[in-house]
């Protein structure tokens, strides 16, 4: 049996998906974004909780009665996608006790190759939404932001537009790195030839995880970097067209 290396729970989550939501914050994650603010998920194995799906619903199960019509679980990170196999059987379990269920994730792991690819459609059988965040639109600024390559993450995208698979698309503004108008309007551009995106989000860049590097004795990368303001995430949403996109 699979065990899930998870790293946290959140018993009434409230932005991770519609409703209120039992959270599973997973260990590991092979991107490194400058902003990350849960470093200390990064390694695959620190601090981690082992569990077998069936005992990771019950934590859940719960809290049922808090849901109500909209909510359910939701699988986050770290980076979810990197325990696929917990995360199917999770969600195989979940479906069969009639709970609705998300997956926050970057898509980084996301492959056509086997044997992810076939992994992966047995997962989004079971998914009811996927929160897909989009660090950067363009290619090379993506790997400077993250470390990694942004093209199987749009593939993914693409992916769960032709088959009809709910999206939530969610984009981190960072001042000077990410908020520049041209990738704006080219991620806003990108996001209009999905289908089945329900809600877009722009999430303001914080620094309430600084001292968990400070922690770790890990240098902060974007030190000096100052918060968006209301003003610059508000001229953002206009761009990316927020108001157009309702969740449901």
């Amino acid at each position: 049996m699979v065990k899930g290396k998870i790293h946290s729970f959140e018993s009434f989550g409230s932005v991770d998906g519609p409703g209120v939501r039992y959270m599973y914050f997973m260990q590991g994650c092979d991107m490194r974004c400058k902003y990350c603010h849960n470093p200390e998920t990064w390694k695959c194995d620190d601090g981690s909780i082992q569990l077998e799906p069936q005992e990771a619903y019950e934590k859940a199960k719960d809290y049922k009665a808090y849901w109500g019509k909209q909510g359910g679980i939701t699988v986050s990170g770290g980076e979810a996608l990197l325990q696929i196999d917990f995360v199917t059987e999770l969600f195989e379990i979940a479906k069969k006790d009639g709970t609705n269920t998300a997956i926050d994730t970057s898509g980084n792991p996301f492959t056509m190759e086997e044997p992810f690819f076939s992994k992966f459609k047995k997962l989004c059988e079971v998914t009811d939404l996927f929160i897909l965040d989009i660090k950067h639109i363009d290619d090379e600024k993506h790997k400077a932001l993250t470390g990694c390559s942004n093209k199987n993450i749009l593939a993914m995208a693409k992916y769960l537009s032709d088959n009809g698979k709910h999206m939530w698309i969610r984009h981190v503004l960072v001042p000077t790195l990410t908020d520049d108008e041209e990738s704006l309007k080219k991620l806003d551009e990108f996001i209009k030839t999905l289908n089945n995106v329900d809600k877009v989000e722009v999430l303001p860049y914080h620094t309430l995880g600084v001292f968990k590097y400070e922690n770790m004795g890990v240098k902060y990368a974007l030190e000096g970097v100052p918060t968006p303001t209301k003003e610059e995430k508000q001229r953002a949403e206009e761009i990316l067209h927020v108001k157009d996109y309702k969740a449901k």
